[in-house]
């Protein structure tokens, strides 16, 4: 065959591929009849998911983690990945992240800053429309931001509207923020997922109707089991969403996820069995897709409750899990080592400069005799809220023997555990997805006020610094702030970071994404259902 006509062949493959003409086995069959390598063949597969142009039409189905019967869509109260995810569908924020990292406007069409970065007017978009008709105006995104904010509020989205003196509205299309200091990436964080704009006045089982601006109009809404949606015909994104209806199944259990992509139940998953990963690529009609993103793994100690209110306790823990050994049984090699604080390598202001810390039972046993103790007893709690959670919790109780440390493993149930656990018992398993911003990260986690500040932890000098780095408009100056931050994190913080994990999808064939896939959350910054489409 002359290079021309091999060119041609493959290019026909490719396209219908693409086209979902053929499946995996026939495209596999194909390329090897071509002589194409396995290298080449997974390249040419790998791009040819996403050739192909958006096109209208069909239910997707996907199975989601993360929800419990305990849920809203009270956007105060979002959690974890089903509930976050089903909130998008039907609402919308202000601005939010694209793919590329950047920040553009959402309901916002544009934003004006002073100087200083302490008055912010965003313009809103004309004739967007709520799923019962009601026009979007600027009393609606006072009322829903406000709703975030005040001494009482515990709101997930508390620490991330705290900087904000005052907003009112400028006439009908116009919301002017004045911040009590500036804010730099003050765009950035009217994307959190909290910060969904609601019709005003929406309260209490009102959330849960799910009324908003997003691209899908909520037709079911079972806590903790299922959502489902129909296509908004008024959506403000111009040719947005392509899937005609979305279901969201909330499956806890890994083999249970598995297995409902495996026989056809639903076209995507999220977190597949790290152990059989490579298995699932193999399977005729089915793919594996992996992003880089912010998503950390975290144990968290109540820094306000002994024994973990003495850092050189914390510093115990910390030397004492062989993170390497949780990297490759847990995450199976698909992210790469933590060091302690939340910010992610492919951050901007990520301190490269810090030392990595390694499992070192000695220095775990120094530290607790700076405690004044020569042995430790703790109980850590935990439950499958990510896939390995409870294989995580078993090994840290295995790493920390050597050290004297007697680590108790109690196992819970998923449902309830963000409620009933994570921030009431003393010390146990987490995650966090990330946060597009260091600013972001650390004022959602770590400053004194912040609703999720899980560990409690309350440091002077790193509280100082939040401010005056948010503010700061010069990058070198700012670089050097968050990277001391980083370091007083690591070094006094009260959580365990052990490691960094890629976000990984399971999906039909059928299921066909744009070129770049965003990393800020899960499934595309938890926009798949208005970004993606079926072949």
């Amino acid at each position: 065959m002359s290079k021309g006509t091999e060119k041609q062949a493959t290019e026909r493959l490719i396209e219908q591929l693409a086209a979902g003409r053929i499946g995996r086995r026939d495209f596999l069959a194909g390329a090897a009849a071509l002589g194409l390598s396995a290298v080449a063949t997974s390249a040419l597969m790998s791009g040819s998911a996403r050739a192909a142009e958006p096109k209208r039409g069909g239910r997707l189905r996907q199975a989601l983690r993360g929800g419990a019967t305990t849920d809203t869509l009270d956007g105060a109260a979002l959690l974890d990945t089903h509930n976050i995810n089903t909130s998008w569908q039907v609402r919308s924020c202000l601005t939010e992240v694209t793919p590329d990292g950047e920040v553009i406007g959402e309901l916002a069409e544009d934003w004006e800053v002073s100087p200083d970065a302490t008055q912010w007017v965003f313009t809103l978009r004309k004739d967007v429309e709520f799923h019962n008709g009601k026009t979007l105006d600027a009393n609606d995104v006072l009322y829903s931001i406000n709703h975030h904010r005040g001494p009482d509020s515990k709101s997930g989205a508390s620490g991330v509207v705290d900087g904000i003196e005052d907003i009112k509205a400028d006439g009908k299309n116009k919301v002017v923020f004045t911040l009590s200091s500036g804010i730099a990436d003050f765009p950035y964080l009217l994307s959190d997922y909290h910060l969904v704009i609601a019709i005003a006045g929406t309260e209490g089982p009102e959330w849960d109707k799910g009324i908003g601006t997003g691209p899908f109009i909520l037709t079911d809404w079972e806590p903790g089991v299922r959502s489902a949606g129909k296509r908004n015909p008024n959506y403000f994104k111009e040719g947005r969403p392509y899937f005609d209806e979305v279901e969201s199944l909330n499956i806890a259990d890994v083999a249970a996820r598995m297995n409902a992509l495996r026989t056809g139940e639903v076209d995507l998953i999220e977190e597949p069995d790290f152990k059989t990963i490579k298995l699932l690529g193999q399977i005729d009609g089915l793919r594996v897709m992996q992003i880089a993103g912010d998503k950390h793994f975290t144990v968290p100690m109540r820094t306000d409750t002994a024994p973990f209110d003495n850092k050189d306790v914390r510093l115990a823990l910390k030397y004492a899990v062989d993170r390497e050994a949780l990297l490759q049984t847990v995450l199976q090699g698909h992210g790469y080592l933590g060091n302690d604080h939340p910010i992610s390598r492919n951050q901007r202001f990520f301190a490269t400069g810090l030392e990595q810390r390694h499992y070192d039972p000695d220095k775990a046993k120094f530290h607790l005799n700076q405690a004044g103790l020569s042995e430790l007893s703790v109980e850590l709690f935990t439950a499958e809220i990510f896939t390995g959670a409870v294989d995580a919790a078993v090994l840290y109780q295995a790493h920390a023997a050597p050290a004297g440390i007697t680590i108790e493993v109690n196992r819970r149930p998923t449902d309830g555990y963000w409620s009933d656990v994570w921030m009431q018992k003393p010390w146990c398993m987490c995650y966090w997805q990330g946060r597009p911003t260091v600013d972001w990260m650390f004022s959602a986690g770590y400053a004194a006020d912040a609703a999720w500040n899980d560990t409690y932890w309350k440091n002077e000098r790193f509280n100082q610094l939040l401010v005056a780095a948010r503010a700061e408009l010069d990058d070198d100056l700012r670089g050097d702030m968050y990277s001391e931050m980083q370091a007083i994190v690591r070094n006094d913080g009260g959580t365990v970071i052990p490691m960094f994990g890629n976000y990984i999808i399971g999906a039909s064939d059928r299921v066909q994404t744009p070129e770049k896939i965003a990393g800020n959350w899960n499934f595309d910054g938890d926009k798949n259902t208005e970004r993606w489409w079926f072949a």
